[in-house]
């Protein structure tokens, strides 16, 4: 769309058109699971860089997480720019975590998509909305403790039902 304005007009009222395109603000969170244990919740702002990543999540959650927990053998992402990026792979190999490779345009398996809905859906039923993100944020740590880890571990225990039926529909949609 061109907008075309005379001088001195630019934030005039009527020039200014506001929107509210995703009903409101939003944070971006990293954590982790595994059948026995979580990662804390990492709030990210801004964009993620490789760097960032491996700054903000692999170095003070992830590699403390392999250290902790022996029995946590392999690290699986997805194929974001960060996660995939060589600088990133290379940081895993040198702190000799595992990774599960992501093959190209493959469906989501990951049982941590199903607690990112869960977790949302936790945050909208609380009885006082976030209003801000400071207490989106708060939420969203809160929310993430009060995950019980028997419904982590109940998603783990669904990935080979999961898989067997997308490899049924040939990789196409599913429904669980």
């Amino acid at each position: 769309i061109r907008v075309w304005r005379r001088r001195g007009e630019r934030y005039a009222d009527c020039c200014v058109r506001e929107a509210d395109r995703w009903g409101g603000g939003s944070v971006m969170v990293w954590g982790g699971i595994s059948f026995r244990h979580r990662t804390p919740l990492i709030v990210i702002d801004g964009t993620l860089t490789a760097q960032r990543y491996i700054n903000e999540v692999l170095r003070p959650a992830v590699v403390p997480f392999f250290a902790a927990h022996r029995d946590v053998t392999q690290f699986q992402q997805d194929n974001a720019r960060p996660h995939s990026a060589r600088l990133t792979a290379a940081f895993l190999r040198q702190q000799r975590i595992d990774t599960l490779p992501w093959p190209a345009f493959s469906p989501d398996l990951s049982p941590i998509e199903h607690l990112w809905d869960q977790l949302g859906k936790a945050v909208r039923q609380r009885h006082l909305q976030p209003q801000t993100l400071r207490q989106l944020e708060a939420a969203l740590q809160a929310e993430w403790r009060n995950i019980p880890q028997v419904r982590i571990q109940r998603l783990i225990r669904s990935m080979p039902r999961r898989c067997r039926a997308c490899v049924a529909t040939g990789g196409g949609h599913i429904r669980y």
